[in-house]
């Protein structure tokens, strides 16, 4: 029994020194996002978008979209609004052509999902007479901020090829769902996002909200069409040296679900891809980051083990509940990270969701979301827990969307 017990706690001292040196590493780059560099765009308007807007049956919210995409401040001769409806059985493509975007109808009920769409489109993009230096990408439900083209042009200008807006949510306060939505957005965006920018670490997309040169989709593919077409782009851009970077100044809104059924529905597709692009590259990508010395990849590494991390801090805590409670059976050794590191890292993890809302100056109401977060934790558990089981499925499940909120209500 008792080599039993050395190899139990040999196993407990490995997992609690892995999950400290994580959780210290993610809040040190995560310190990055207290500060804020101001970036001036220098360069007038040059670059030619080709604006798509994934849309599977969204003729409720799709007109408000187009609509504020044909008043950005941008010139506009210099971008086109192309429509992917994506095997509607409603009128989104006649919605569509009557304000102005130009609708493109797919219907294959063998490929469905958005990545499948994305990659029909841009087929369909490169074969028609005029071409374009970068393409945008949103979600049907969107609004965008009136500087996004000019912010992406300037970007791509001083040589990005991958660019990332700020996203954010157009019904934070619907419920304590979106509120907890939101409250992760706003902690991601300046914590996540904006730190890693700060240290020149590659970002993450969103999957909408994002701007990409041209010749770099012909010169790879689009070759995304798992749940998480956006991981998956993300991650083959990292895997070759093309790390996505951050616009922190222009932002971009989409409706997040009100109810929790259909939330874990949404975030179950989210972590079932998730596992699924992690468990084809992060081998590759932590490979490459080892033998090239490049701490982005690493670091690239690290966000497609997120879930994993998550699910061991979990089973980790249960164990020192059970030390708590002297549970002879769960009493590990304590982790090799001296104690003194161990709580400042822990007292900065707390305070920091606290100065994100600070910092990105959300309503003093958007605070409660922090009292939400626990219990928003704890559903993830499950989903998290349930798509590693089944990371194979690649049936996708649509989000369904009614608000049809215009930019002017977002902007009061």
């Amino acid at each position: 029994m008792s080599v039993f017990r050395e190899i139990i706690e040999g196993l407990f001292i490995g997992f609690s020194t892995t999950v400290g040196v994580i959780s210290t590493y993610q809040t040190l780059v995560s310190c990055a996002g207290l500060f804020r560099k101001k970036e001036q765009v220098t360069h007038e308007p040059e670059k030619t978008f080709a604006v798509l807007i994934a849309a599977h049956n969204e003729s409720a919210v799709i007109a408000p979209l187009i609509e504020n995409l044909k008043k950005l401040d941008y010139p506009r001769e210099k971008y086109d609004i192309f429509v992917i409806c994506d095997n509607c059985t409603d009128n989104t493509a006649e919605i569509s052509r009557a304000h102005g975007a130009i609708a493109c109808e797919r219907f294959d009920t063998s490929k469905r999902g958005k990545g499948f769409g994305i990659e029909w489109m841009l087929e369909n993009l490169w074969a028609r007479p005029e071409q374009y230096d970068a393409v945008v990408m949103f979600d049907a439900d969107n609004l965008v901020e009136k500087n996004f083209l000019r912010v992406m042009n300037d970007r791509l200008c001083k040589g990005a090829r991958v660019i990332q807006g700020y996203l954010d949510s157009k019904n934070p306060f619907d419920s304590w769902i979106t509120l907890s939505y939101a409250v992760t957005y706003w902690f991601t965006n300046r914590m996540w996002q904006l730190a890693r920018h700060n240290l020149g670490l590659p970002n993450t997309l969103g999957g909408t909200g994002l701007c990409i040169e041209s010749s770099l989709l012909k010169e790879m593919g689009w070759g995304a069409t798992s749940l998480t077409e956006d991981l998956e782009f993300a991650t083959r851009c990292i895997e070759r040296g093309i790390y996505p970077t951050w616009a922190h100044d222009t932002k971009v809104w989409d409706e997040k679900p009100i109810d929790l059924k259909s939330s874990m529905r949404q975030r179950l597709r989210w972590m079932q891809g998730h596992y699924d692009v992690a468990g084809r590259y992060i081998g590759s990508v932590l490979k490459n980051g080892i033998t090239k010395g490049r701490l982005g990849m690493l670091d690239a590494a690290f966000y497609l083990f997120q879930p994993m991390y998550v699910l061991i801090v979990t089973f980790m805590s249960l164990v020192f509940l059970g030390r708590f409670f002297e549970i002879d059976m769960l009493m590990p050794a304590a982790s090799i990270l001296p104690s003194w590191l161990v709580y400042t890292s822990t007292a900065v993890f707390y305070l920091l969701p606290f100065m994100a809302l600070y910092l990105e100056k959300v309503p003093l109401k958007g605070y409660l979301g922090i009292l939400c977060l626990p219990f928003f934790f704890l559903t993830w558990l499950p989903i998290m827990f349930y798509a590693f089981f089944t990371k194979k499925n690649q049936v996708w499940s649509h989000t369904s969307h009614s608000r049809a909120i215009r930019i002017e209500e977002i902007q009061q």
